[in-house]
């Protein structure tokens, strides 16, 4: 099939463009040109929010498939309609599993009820799921919902701090201390891309899957305790200096952390797979996070150009640890 990736090259799409290739597909991977596109793919410069440009880049393309995985708001979703209604056998929104309303009931399963108070990011997520929802049940768009957690490639180090940065993974090279929030022991799934594309790319071009929703995660569980251990333990780091600190304390030093934490990674996300391994029966989950985060900080060492170190991150768990322990004094 001919796969156009509305965003090809990202944390967990390089992963599942990579997976769909050499599954024979056609991979064509629709950027700004700010990141390179690999040699085997076929690159469309385009600015996704121009509906003229991406028709210009598109024509005679034709896809099968469209994925996108850079869609946050509806006004880009509604572009996307435009562009592809009837010309298309399925669109996969790429969602996120933040969705589900917090806190829920365990395990969360695609039936869980739906709607986060806390982040902004997830409702617009949410919106843009139920506008193409509507557009399934009243035109016929082909759309299929697929929701990730904390999905992490080579190039993230995931943490509850800023996962698309290696500064905790730094600091904790460098025997600074980094938190946990609350006591650490909050049950929380983590899932290498490389398993998460083999459910996506299961999903593909199958009828069956239209109108559907599905969280692809791994089966899993780990405490956030365990993995800043993990992490630790990757970045050879003896003794690491890791604290507890509550939620609302981080939160209080550091509004713009309410919404990651209080809408997501303080309540415990553990997760039903049962859907799609029906639908996607060869999907297990391969690689546990020992694994995956070694992987990830040997490939970061090797390339510090991508470490994207944070100035910003870094100060914000200085000034957090440093003013909890002041507290506690």
């Amino acid at each position: 099939m001919r796969l156009l990736f509305i965003g090809g090259t990202g944390n967990i799409s390089s992963e599942c463009a990579d997976l769909a290739y050499r599954r024979g597909h056609d991979i064509y991977v629709l950027s700004r040109g700010r990141s390179m596109v690999p040699a085997q793919y076929k690159a469309v410069q385009a600015d996704r929010r121009d509906i003229a440009g991406m028709r210009a880049a598109l024509e005679g393309i034709q896809p099968d498939v469209v994925l996108n995985f850079l869609g946050y708001d509806v006004a880009e979703v509604q572009i996307d309609y435009q562009l592809f209604v009837g010309k298309l056998r399925q669109y996969v929104f790429i969602s996120s599993a933040s969705v589900y309303a917090k806190p829920a009931s365990l395990p969360i399963t695609e039936e869980s009820p739906l709607g986060n108070a806390w982040w902004d990011y997830a409702q617009k997520k949410l919106v843009c799921e139920q506008w193409l929802l509507e557009r399934h049940r009243d035109d016929a768009f082909p759309v299929t919902i697929v929701r990730p957690s904390h999905t992490y490639s080579k190039l993230w180090v995931p943490n509850p701090a800023s996962s698309a940065s290696y500064t905790y993974a730094a600091r904790l090279e460098h025997r600074k201390p980094v938190y946990v929030p609350d006591d650490g022991q909050n049950p929380w799934t983590l899932t290498a891309a490389s398993d998460f594309a083999v459910g996506l790319v299961g999903l593909l071009g199958r009828a069956d899957t239209i109108g559907e929703a599905f969280h692809i995660t791994s089966d899993e569980v780990l405490t956030w305790r365990q993995i800043a251990a993990e992490i630790a333990d990757a970045v050879g780091a003896v003794s690491p200096d890791i604290v507890n600190i509550p939620t609302d304390f981080i939160c209080e030093v550091a509004p713009h952390m309410t919404g990651t934490l209080k809408g997501d990674k303080v309540h415990p996300g553990v997760f039903d797979n049962a859907k799609i391994k029906r639908f996607v029966p060869e999907l297990t989950c391969q690689k546990p996070f020992r694994v995956g985060v070694r992987e990830s900080v040997a490939w970061l060492r090797a390339h510090p150009d991508r470490q994207n170190l944070s100035a910003m991150v870094d100060h914000m768990i200085d000034e957090v640890v440093v003013r909890w322990r002041a507290v506690k004094r």
